[in-house]
C-alpha cells in the first residue's frame, strides 16, 4: 500500500480518510483504489470507531479513473482495476461504520460513483457531479450502478447519456448530496455530522446499516421480513437494553463501544 495516496487520521473515534493525489486530480488509478481499499479493510476491524469521513486534497474531489493509465492497459489488467474498483465501492457498503464523503470541487466518472456510494454526502455549494464518458467514448457504465440507485432513474441516464455536470444544490434536490454548505463551513459541518452519528452505539450502527442495505432491494414484504429479524437481534443486544434504561431513568447512556 502507497501509505501517502490515502492519509488516515483519527478524531474522537473519527476515522478521517484523504484522498491525497491533488496533482493528478484524485484520479482513482489502481494504486489509489488498492490504497483505499487497505485503509478500509483496517477500518472495517477497528472496533474503536464509529464513523467514517472521506474527503480530498485539493481544489478537485475525484476526476474518477486515471484516463492515461486507461488508455495504454491491456485487457486482463483493465478487469483487474474494475475488480478492483468494485471491491472498493462493496467494501465502503459492508464496513460497519457509516462513511460521510465530504466533496468539495468536481467528483467526475468513478469519482462520483465513489460519493454516490457512501452513507451520506455532505458538498460545498461550489462541489458539482458528472458521468461524462461518453463524451469519449467510454460510457460510465461501473458509475452508473451506485448513481442510479442514489439518484431516479431519468436523471441518472440524461447524466450519463450528456456528461452534463450538476451543481451541489441540484443533486440535493435528486437525492445525491444530504447537505450543502458554504465552501468555508464544509469541513466543520461534516465533522459535525460524524460527531452527532458517532455518539450513537457501534454495535447498533452496524447492525443498522446492515440491515437496510439488506432490505433495499426487496419487495416490501421480503423487506419486513429482514428488518423483523434485525429488530429481534437488535433488541438482544447490551445496547439497546442500556438504551432503553437510560431513557426511562432520564440519563444519558453509556455504550460498550
Amino acid at each position: 500500500m502507497n501509505e501517502r495516496l490515502v492519509l488516515c487520521e483519527t478524531f474522537d473515534r473519527i476515522a478521517v480518510l484523504t484522498l491525497n493525489h491533488p496533482e493528478k486530480r484524485n484520479a482513482l488509478s489502481r494504486a489509489m483504489l488498492e490504497s483505499l481499499r487497505a485503509r478500509l479493510r483496517q477500518i472495517a476491524t477497528d472496533q474503536t470507531l464509529k464513523t467514517v469521513i472521506l474527503r480530498a486534497a485539493g481544489s478537485v474531489f475525484s476526476a474518477g479513473h486515471d484516463l492515461r493509465e486507461l488508455s495504454s492497459v491491456a485487457r486482463a489488467d483493465a478487469e483487474v482495476l474494475f475488480a478492483t474498483c468494485t471491491e472498493v465501492m462493496e467494501l465502503i457498503r459492508q464496513l460497519p461504520q457509516p462513511v460521510i464523503a465530504e466533496v468539495q470541487g468536481l467528483a467526475t466518472a468513478a469519482g462520483c460513483q465513489l460519493v454516490a456510494t457512501c452513507d451520506l454526502v455532505v458538498a460545498s455549494v461550489d462541489a458539482a457531479f458528472a458521468t461524462p464518458g461518453v463524451k469519449i467514448g467510454l460510457f460510465c457504465t461501473t458509475p452508473a450502478v451506485a448513481v442510479s440507485r442514489a439518484l431516479p432513474a431519468k436523471k441518472a441516464l440524461e447524466m450519463l447519456f450528456t456528461g452534463t455536470p450538476i451543481s451541489a444544490v441540484e443533486a440535493e434536490r435528486y437525492g445525491l448530496v444530504n447537505r450543502v454548505v458554504p465552501a468555508d463551513r464544509l469541513a466543520d459541518e461534516t465533522m459535525s455530522l460524524a460527531r452527532q452519528i458517532a455518539s450513537a452505539s457501534a454495535e447498533t450502527l452496524a447492525l443498522g446499516k446492515r440491515a437496510f442495505y439488506e432490505q433495499l432491494p426487496l419487495e416490501r414484504a421480503a423487506a419486513y421480513e429482514v428488518a423483523q429479524r434485525y429488530m429481534v437481534e437488535n433488541c438482544a443486544l447490551d445496547d439497546a437494553r442500556e438504551g432503553i434504561r437510560a431513557f426511562l431513568e432520564k440519563r444519558p447512556p453509556q455504550w460498550k463501544q
